[in-house]
């Protein structure tokens, strides 16, 4: 009886961790230190130890939740991509029912958290919800489908500075204008590796309208956008050289970024994509912690 409980346990523990492998659960990293830049701006420094908490624990429930959503909707196109074929769901590995439990479960997480917060929080969290899940349905219409996940993680700040302040502002609307554009950027980039399967299956992206050469063009433009809005932040902060130090150090990782990968070359765009993107968002969020706290 031991034995077989045992088993079960094995069992249990195995499919939770090929679930989170599914998702790319350590990948929340991408996020997460943004919607802190928005809870530390908001509170001018950093928000008491229960807000942070809770802020951990909706931004993991969040984005669970959206990318087993994503992973379920999309299982008729990864079955066939070669990229994505051997993931969890495609190859059976898990059931589509587990998934769905993933997400009902990380979504009652995410509403408790955002009740535990304020008030704002939790009448936004379904609107919030609506649109991180809605994401995985714009590549079937639009090539815009960029900026539809763009504006889903742009939501990661104004979540943090509302968890603070309970109110929208100017001040998170243009840090969140400077997510959507660096994150819209890096998936163009992405979106390259499945060009021609895009193509074939009629599915819609920049790099399947416009060629992978101007995708990269387009890509170029989303980042100096998105670097235009962050210099905006810091001018509207008033945050000092630190922030500012953390800034250019983001900026050059976007230019290594494209001599990592280029049009030609797209061999290294795990290392561009995860590697630098995590660098970069961990960074602009301890330049501009520490130029909030080191008033110099």
């Amino acid at each position: 009886m031991q034995s077989a409980n045992q088993q079960i346990s094995k069992s249990a523990i195995s499919k939770v961790w090929i679930l989170l492998e599914m998702i790319k659960f350590e990948h929340t990293i991408l996020a997460l230190p943004f919607a802190y830049l928005g809870a530390f701006l908001a509170a001018e420094g950093p928000p008491d130890l229960w807000t942070s908490l809770w802020i951990l624990v909706a931004m993991i429930g969040a984005r669970t939740a959206a990318m087993a959503f994503n992973r379920i909707v999309d299982i008729p196109f990864d079955s066939e991509n070669l990229r994505t074929k051997e993931r969890a769901l495609p190859k059976g590995t898990v059931k589509a029912r587990d998934a769905w439990i993933m997400v009902m479960v990380a979504s009652g997480i995410y509403f408790l958290a955002a009740y535990e917060l304020n008030r704002l929080a939790f009448l936004l969290s379904p609107v919030f919800l609506a649109v991180v899940l809605s994401y995985s349905y714009t590549k079937r219409f639009t090539s815009l489908c960029h900026l539809f996940l763009g504006l889903a993680l742009s939501l990661a700040p104004m979540a943090g500075w509302i968890a603070v302040k309970g109110s929208v502002e100017f001040l998170p609307l243009i840090l969140s204008t400077g997510v959507l554009f660096w994150v819209a950027g890096f998936d163009v980039l992405y979106g390259c590796l499945d060009y021609n399967f895009d193509r074939e299956q009629g599915l819609h992206s920049i790099p399947a309208r416009w060629g992978i050469k101007k995708a990269f063009w387009i890509s170029g433009i989303f980042h100096l956008v998105a670097f235009i809005a962050l210099v905006s932040v810091g001018f509207l902060a008033h945050l000092n050289w630190i922030y500012y130090c953390g800034l250019l150090t983001t900026f050059a990782l976007l230019v290594m970024q494209r001599l990592v990968v280029n049009p030609k070359d797209l061999s290294r765009m795990n290392l561009a994509f995860f590697t630098f993107n995590g660098a970069i968002s961990i960074i602009l969020f301890t330049a501009t912690a520490i130029s909030l706290i080191w008033k110099v």
